[in-house]
């Protein structure tokens, strides 16, 4: 595969917790956006005792419907993929309400620290008071009754991000890192491309199944989706390299250019992708700018 084949077939039945594979469950918040596809997804894994993973934003009716579901069985574990606020926030009520331990790799935090007067577009999109029971290293992994998760941690989308396998199984459930319906945003300073293209393949020397991800259907071909998600990033990579090339110095202009055909409600988003680009080439000594790469600074080829 040369680049990825999307999939934008997905039923998101609200309210309700749909089987999809053994001892597997998912249900899907109504909380659609260009960023969320058509909701987040929570999952509860396991039979009489369980885990919850990613229980999603604060939501009245969500929560109303993940306890509804969860009646009459034990919730152990909450596990937090990351902390952006449409997958974390509701582990503090469902903590509260079934007295289970809160499970991440740890607190939010930035992939790196902010340049002078540089201000985090994404702020306001951070879960900053999630602070996990147990805090898991990558391959640590937490059992339950008939389950076994071990995280993966796969840094990128957030420093903080995680996977988790089911062991004994084939399947991640891979969050925000890998979806099938779109690429990852990938904003600067809460991801880093470098450390999303090092956890793409650090996923790629896995022999995984299925993903199940944070919003939209599974990736039923892992390891061809990921390539596919690699070349993508990589022409990508190319493409801001051939818009310095032609003569853009600034950032919007090489988001006109590369993404004239994409919704220009992400633009922003965009534009924040192409300054991730533009981190990891200033990093490899291809591209100069004039002290850190900023998004509005001016760029050009080493």
């Amino acid at each position: 595969m040369s680049v990825p084949e999307f999939d934008l077939v997905f039923e998101p039945a609200y309210g309700r917790a749909v089987p999809i594979a053994p001892g597997v469950e998912r249900m899907t918040v109504n909380n659609p956006s260009a960023f969320t596809f058509h909701g987040t997804n929570s999952y509860i894994v396991g039979g009489p005792s369980v885990a919850v993973i990613d229980p999603g934003p604060e939501n009245d009716a969500h929560f109303a419907a993940l306890m509804a579901a969860l009646k009459g069985r034990e919730v152990t574990h909450i596990f937090v993929s990351h902390t952006h606020r449409d997958h974390s926030p509701l582990a503090k009520r469902l903590k509260e309400a079934t007295g289970a331990l809160t499970v991440g790799e740890g607190p939010h935090r930035a992939a790196r620290p902010l340049h002078e007067g540089e201000v985090n577009p994404f702020a306001e999109s951070s879960d900053t008071d999630f602070r996990p029971d147990i805090a898991l290293g990558d391959g640590e992994s937490v059992s339950g009754d008939g389950w076994e998760l071990t995280a993966l941690l796969t840094p990128g989308h957030t420093a903080n991000h995680a996977c988790f396998a089911l062991e004994g199984s084939g399947i991640v459930f891979s969050a925000d890192h890998v979806m099938a319906w779109a690429t990852t945003i990938v904003a600067p300073p809460d991801g880093s491309m470098a450390d999303y293209m090092a956890s793409l393949d650090r996923l790629l020397a896995r022999d995984d199944r299925l993903f199940f991800p944070g919003h939209g259907g599974p990736v039923k071909e892992p390891a061809s989706f990921m390539r596919g998600l690699r070349t993508h990033r990589r022409m990508r990579e190319r493409a801001v390299l051939e818009r310095i090339r032609a003569g853009d110095r600034l950032i919007p202009d090489m988001v006109k250019a590369i993404y004239r055909d994409t919704d220009p409600r992400l633009h922003g988003a965009a534009a924040l992708s192409v300054l991730a680009h533009l981190e990891d080439l200033v990093g490899k000594g291809q591209v100069e700018t004039d002290g850190p790469p900023a998004l509005f600074g001016t760029y050009r080829l080493a």
